[in-house]
């Protein structure tokens, strides 16, 4: 008996128009999607930026299987199982060298927020209580706990919610079409925009100030590319006065960018990096928090029978999202395909690129394999002309992803050529029609 659509209240969609038109999906495998009426679906967006190795890969099936079977789960205060110890030494390998422990949560949400406690807590227990300030960016997206909707920058995503945390303050965005449009790669100009930061150091006192957080690259506004030298910059600052800076890499990491995580492909390490939805290969529910051995060891002090940190979740380190993490990295490990946006980003971004002069295409960006096409938007309703770009991919069979009106693309980095093909054709034959 099929379910009626009524009792469903779906996340970050239109409710009514889905309803009246679902596109209700059955099967996986991996670059595809098969509908419930038996439609293959080209999948270009790695489920939600997270299905980095394909769908149903055999590894990962089985090591959920297997684990399920074995121990379904285990208490993770004052307990532990050893595929949480196995998976944060894999996690650690994988990042910069100084970012050495792992602290897991269930989301790139989660992760937000446990690093924003994090940052708060380590200056506290260092003398220096008086670093309350927590600065975001414009148009930014960490997540949508009070925590990530606070320090973010997405206008629908605050306006509806209230005055959310005291003392956030935000840096300008790096969009600036008017310098940097049609860049393949990171744009030439724009690393000055980090100097923001100094303008709020001055307004509010840099002793205020406890940690900067930034996605590498911003994906869900729309794929915005940090210039050369940013996030160089950035770090400089956040040095000169003491600040934590926090990479957001539940999109960028493991793989996007064509290295483990953006920090490696932009030569920048933070303080901490935020990971989640490739971690699992999107298969079980996880994120973690990777932090710089000093921040750690600044919270072993006192008694050692006394909780240091008092901060987690029941199903942190759950051993289903820890089996199915480990059998994931050994996955990327075995097929290459952390570095693997390295051999296809220039396929990759020639073909994007070639959709430029297409009526309503204003800008198009791109690094590794995430890409963004931005459109004019239909006057006085916006957001519509990328959404009928969205249903009539979806009808040809081909599966994207819009943020207002910006097509995001962000392919399982298994693609291939002939796969970009499509992708791009349709797309193409689609911003024609919706002319």
């Amino acid at each position: 008996m099929s379910p009626t659509l009524d009792a469903y209240w779906m996340p970050f969609t239109a409710n009514r128009q889905f309803k009246k038109s679902p596109r209700m999906l059955a099967k996986a495998s991996g670059m595809h999607f098969w509908t419930d009426d038996g439609r293959q679906i080209l999948d270009t967006i790695a489920g939600l930026w997270c299905v980095n190795a394909g769908h149903a890969r055999p590894k990962i099936v089985q090591a959920i299987a297997e684990q399920a079977a074995q121990l379904d789960y285990a208490p993770p205060f004052q307990m532990a199982h050893p595929k949480a110890f196995a998976l944060a030494e894999r996690v650690a390998a994988l990042a910069p060298a100084e970012l050495n422990k792992v602290f897991f949560t269930n989301s790139g949400s989660e992760s937000v927020d446990t690093a924003l406690k994090m940052a708060l807590a380590y200056h506290r227990v260092r003398g220096e209580g008086h670093r309350t300030r927590l600065i975001g960016r414009e148009r930014g997206y960490h997540g949508v706990n009070f925590g990530g909707i606070s320090v973010g920058g997405m206008v629908a995503n605050r306006k509806m919610f209230g005055a959310m945390l005291a003392g956030v303050d935000h840096i300008r965005h790096t969009h600036d079409p008017t310098r940097n449009s049609y860049t393949v790669g990171q744009p030439e100009h724009g690393a000055e925009f980090a100097d923001d930061l100094e303008r709020l150091c001055a307004l509010h006192d840099p002793s205020t100030i406890a940690a900067v957080i930034v996605e590498p690259v911003a994906g869900s506004t729309g794929v915005l590319i940090p210039p050369k030298g940013y996030l160089n910059r950035l770090r400089e600052i956040c040095d000169r006065h003491g600040i934590l800076l926090i990479f957001d890499e539940v999109i960028t990491g493991f793989g996007r960018t064509g290295q483990p995580f953006a920090a490696q492909t932009f030569g920048v390490t933070p303080d901490m990096i935020l990971m989640a939805k490739g971690l699992t290969n999107g298969c079980v529910p996880m994120g973690a928090v990777a932090v710089r051995q000093s921040i750690h060891d600044a919270f072993m002090t006192g008694p050692e029978h006394l909780i240091e940190f008092f901060h987690g979740y029941t199903y942190s380190s759950h051993p289903l999202a820890c089996a199915a993490g480990l059998a994931t990295l050994e996955t990327y490990a075995e097929e290459g395909l952390l570095t693997r946006a390295q051999q296809m980003q220039g396929y990759f971004a020639e073909a994007l690129h070639s959709l430029r002069g297409l009526p309503n295409v204003i800008d198009i960006r791109n690094i590794g394999l995430v890409g963004g096409v931005e459109l004019a938007p239909l006057p006085g309703e916006p957001a519509k002309r990328a959404f009928n770009v969205f249903l009539d991919c979806y009808d040809k069979g081909v599966l994207i992803r819009t943020t207002g009106d910006t097509l995001a693309f962000s392919p399982p980095l298994i693609i291939e050529r002939a796969q970009i093909d499509q992708l791009i054709e349709t797309v193409r034959g689609a911003i024609q029609r919706a002319a």
